[in-house]
């Protein structure tokens, strides 16, 4: 189910109806938000809904294998793709989380987005859209999706069979993303643990170096706890901004300024941890020193 976006839905029903379908998309914007739920959408679109149903020889699905995506995963891709549709009108792949491809790779996919093959059709999606090479992002048509409205997560949770009971704290702990709105639902627990990563951060921000280290050797030790930390920070600070624009209480003592500021930094941040070899700890450590 579609959760929002429909400005952007509109754009890709429009692209199938006109039959005018790039070779490549790249979908981009935060994690959880649904695009990846949009993708598969958009493959049943063209292609029927059977096609996700089973293994399809005409649809492809590419997900990191150990962090990373590699030169033979794209090897393979790209060799499929060359091949004749098997019953559908078009050999459709989608990439998901995109920014993974590691060098290798990235050229690997950047010859098949050079010399596009037969009736095929790319899908990328990344959360860290610089983390590609510029040559692959120029090739794509770029779509890119934003938080969703919280009118928009109330409308759907309310037309729920059953409407959850903490289902005003799901909408303000999901910040606008409709995939997290679902992994609160389907796992009560995860509530909880948000609004302890949040409690820490806006306490750990107002604590001295010594406590601020403490806390990235701890968080640092666990790489996808840190992740969904750095993504909970985000989503603090953006709420913080907004409320800061419309003249209500933001956080403490930070300035619009300083929160745009503070909202650069964790994403650097975290495009380094995703896509370098960077020590999470210093990573992590640098940057609280910094906020």
């Amino acid at each position: 189910m579609i959760i929002g976006h429909q400005k952007q839905w509109q754009f890709l029903e429009n692209l199938f109806q006109s039959k005018r379908i790039p070779h490549a998309l790249l979908f981009c914007g935060p994690e959880k938000l649904g695009k990846r739920t949009i993708a598969l959408e958009f493959v049943k679109l063209i292609c029927g809904k059977d096609i996700l149903e089973r293994e399809h020889p005409d649809f492809i699905l590419v997900e990191p294998e150990q962090k990373e995506i590699q030169i033979s995963q794209i090897r393979e891709l790209s060799w499929r793709l060359a091949l004749k549709p098997y019953s559908s009108p078009f050999k459709i792949a989608v990439i998901n989380k995109a920014h993974c491809l590691n060098p290798e790779a990235q050229n690997s996919l950047l010859k098949t987005l050079e010399e596009p093959k037969g009736n095929a059709i790319l899908i990328l999606i990344t959360s860290l859209p610089e983390a590609l090479f510029p040559t692959i992002r120029s090739r794509c048509e770029i779509i890119k999706f934003y938080p969703v409205k919280n009118s928009e997560i109330e409308k759907f949770l309310r037309a729920q069979k059953t409407v959850p009971e903490k289902w005003q704290e799901i909408i303000s702990l999901a910040s606008g993303r409709p995939g997290l709105v679902m992994d609160l639902l389907q796992t009560p627990q995860a509530i909880d643990n948000q609004k302890k990563i949040r409690n820490s951060f806006i306490k750990i921000i107002q604590s001295d170096l010594f406590l601020r280290f403490q806390y990235a050797k701890t968080l640092s030790a666990d790489s996808e706890n840190l992740k969904n930390a750095l993504e909970i920070w985000m989503s603090l600070l953006r709420d913080a901004l907004i409320s800061k624009i419309k003249g209500k209480a933001g956080l403490g003592n930070y300035s619009a300024t300083k929160l745009i500021e503070a909202i650069r930094k964790i994403q650097t941040t975290n495009f380094l941890i995703s896509t370098t070899n960077v020590n999470p700890k210093l990573a992590l450590e640098v940057l609280l020193m910094e906020l």
